[in-house]
């Protein structure tokens, strides 16, 4: 059986509706939560078989309001992706990937969106990721990942969706498996939240179903690719 090491960034943001798409699938997962007092991220050699950096709200990596443990984290991803540890980043996660990788970060304001994925690649995810998909973000700041990666979505503005380093990491902007009560909560959590969130609340209630829907082929594509269906030593 296979397991995942998660590093989560708020009370508020877990990996909602994967969660029941690894345990149907027999993948363990733990979660880390350097927020909590004494914890620390993850040294390398305890990530298990794979990677997941969570979203961070209002915590971002552009300069405005970086996460405490951003270089420690930077570190932890690195060195997964150079052991070709699988490695899934989302929302602020994947702006610690794309660090890690070598890309960058733009500086953006603190946002709450709801827009529509455009796949970009037939073949990405193994053909399994649908040619429209409904991409929810909650968070400050923007990955640019490296030259090297393969974009295999963009939002309607143009801005990367999806995208993979090599074989088994990928970087989301935003959470694939996002429930309308973690947007609740996220906004209950910190004093700083998204300027009228309202209309984006809307929005994601009506797309719940349309997310849960794109879910069940991105998590079949992410599983194969990041081979955590294989028995150990496959």
């Amino acid at each position: 059986m296979k397991s995942l090491t998660v590093i989560q960034h708020t009370s508020a943001e877990y990996l909602g509706l994967m969660e029941d798409h690894f345990e149907g699938r027999r993948i363990r997962f733990t979660y880390v939560r350097p927020f909590t007092e004494g914890v620390a991220p993850p040294h390398p050699d305890a990530v298990a078989d794979g990677l997941i950096l969570l979203g961070g709200g209002p915590w971002g990596s552009a300069g405005t309001r970086d996460l405490p443990t951003l270089a420690q984290e930077i570190a932890v991803a690195r060195t997964c992706l150079m052991v070709e540890k699988p490695v899934i980043g989302i929302g602020l996660g994947a702006q610690i990937l794309a660090l890690a990788a070598g890309g960058s970060v733009e500086a953006a304001p603190l946002r709450f969106s709801v827009d529509t994925a455009l796949r970009c690649r037939d073949e990405a995810l193994n053909g399994y990721l649908l040619e429209t998909w409904p991409v929810a973000v909650y968070g400050r700041d923007r990955a640019v990942p490296p030259d090297y990666a393969q974009v295999l979505a963009r939002t309607g503005g143009g801005e990367p969706a999806l995208w993979q380093i090599g074989g088994n990491a990928f970087g989301f902007a935003g959470h694939p498996g996002l429930k309308v009560a973690m947007a609740e909560d996220l906004i209950m959590e910190f004093e700083e939240a998204p300027a009228d969130p309202a209309p984006a609340l809307r929005d994601l209630r009506a797309a719940q179903r349309a997310i849960e829907d794109a879910l069940v082929p991105i998590m079949t594509g992410l599983v194969q690719l990041t081979g955590l269906m294989q028995p150990d030593g496959a």
